[in-house]
């Protein structure tokens, strides 16, 4: 992960703003959904459901799987 987004605020403020510079630093999880999605994915989680992960290896072993909207895996 680069220092651009190297805190929880910084990557949610990503996240908020759809920063297509963002895709691929870091994936944001969704614990209501179970899904892990790219910075820039037009969806919108609530932060408190929100955890990170460096990548799809990462995000996969923590049980979460990919968005069907933003395809990060492809």
């Amino acid at each position: 992960m680069t220092q651009a987004y190297d805190t929880d605020d910084k990557r949610w403020a990503a996240g908020r703003s759809r920063d297509r510079n963002a895709d691929g630093q870091f994936l944001t999880c969704v614990k209501t959904t179970g899904v892990y999605c790219l910075p820039s994915c037009p969806g919108r989680p609530k932060r408190e459901n929100v955890v990170y992960h460096p990548n799809a290896g990462a995000a996969r072993a923590a049980g979460f799987r990919a968005c069907k909207r933003c395809r990060p895996d492809e």
